[in-house]
């Protein structure tokens, strides 16, 4: 299902520091995905997905899973994000499932896919399905090394990429059938930032020891 249409320029990044407060965050311009997004429910948009992903090199990775709000209990991812430089893939997990073509991509370590701390995301995915996850890599990680104090998506993107995105569907269920728009906006966002930031992340160049 084509969602919306035409990419999203970035804004630029804020000059200065490598920590950035709420405060400033709130004074960004608000940031989305505005390109193509393709929301994922039966085999046949799988196939036709996955086919297109194997030709990508870099994509910007998520989940979203239903929030718990009492002790012990726990829910599996509903939503895995994988976004190209041209579409972002929303795949309702609890439709598809986890089947080979996706594992397949998820395995190929010469996709790389960014995501903040992707490992946990990684560990919830397995619990669907088994595979052996490559190419991942943590903005994190990657921001941790180059002295920047903000780790979570939405400090890296104001203080990166110089946009403010939303976070105020996180807490939403995602488990329903029918996702809403602003579901739907929030989701591509968090996978195509993630790829926009490790894109930027490798132009800046990491702190030497001392630093």
């Amino acid at each position: 299902m084509l969602v919306s249409s035409e990419p999203l320029v970035s804004q630029g990044r804020p000059s200065g520091g490598r920590k950035i407060s709420k405060e400033a965050i709130n004074e960004l311009p608000l940031a989305r995905w505005q390109g193509a997004v393709q929301l994922i429910t039966t085999a046949e948009e799988v196939e036709q997905a996955t086919q297109a992903l194997q030709g990508c090199t870099i994509l910007g990775f998520d989940t979203e899973t239903r929030p718990a709000f009492k002790k012990g209990q726990k829910f599996k991812p509903s939503l895995l994000q994988l976004a190209s430089a041209e579409t972002v893939y929303l795949f309702q997990l609890q439709t598809t499932g986890l089947p080979e073509s996706i594992r397949a991509t998820l395995e190929k370590r010469s996709i790389v896919k960014a995501g903040v701390a992707p490992d946990f995301d990684l560990l919830n995915l397995q619990s669907i399905a088994p595979f052996s996850p490559a190419g991942f890599v943590d903005l994190a990680r990657m921001a941790r090394l180059r002295n920047i104090r903000n780790q979570g998506l939405r400090g890296l993107a104001a203080l990166v990429c110089g946009v403010r995105i939303s976070k105020t569907a996180r807490t939403s269920n995602w488990s329903k059938p029918e996702l809403t728009p602003q579901q739907i906006h929030y989701a591509a966002t968090d996978a195509w930032i993630s790829r926009e930031l490790y894109l930027q992340l490798l132009e800046l160049p990491a702190a030497t020891k001392g630093q």
